[in-house]
């Protein structure tokens, strides 16, 4: 965690997930945390999150709204984005995209 301040509830930081799953150790660039928000709230902050980042990068995104996985699906298959992991964790929703 960096010493940075966390605006809330957009809180996007710089860094590298730690979980012991072999398939959830992706390196990410930034992260997003968008728990609590309900559509279409967590892809909008998305796609402003993603219009910071360069080409290649990729953002972690936390959420919480039960139809973040199809909205994120259908967001990265429209804007040409790539997902690269949807996984809920103690009805927590966790995404990887790469940002084209």
């Amino acid at each position: 965690m960096t010493d940075k301040p966390v605006m809330e509830p957009l809180a996007i930081r710089s860094g590298e997930q730690t979980a012991t799953s072999q398939a959830e150790r992706i390196p990410f660039d930034a992260e997003l945390d968008v728990r609590q928000l309900a559509c279409p709230m967590p892809v909008l902050r998305c796609k402003k999150s993603l219009s910071t980042m360069s080409s290649g990068q990729v953002l972690r995104i936390l959420a919480t709204d039960k139809e973040a996985p199809k909205d994120f699906e259908v967001f990265c298959r429209q804007t040409g984005n790539e997902l690269l992991s949807s996984a809920e964790q103690n009805g927590e929703f966790v995404f990887y995209l790469r940002r084209r």
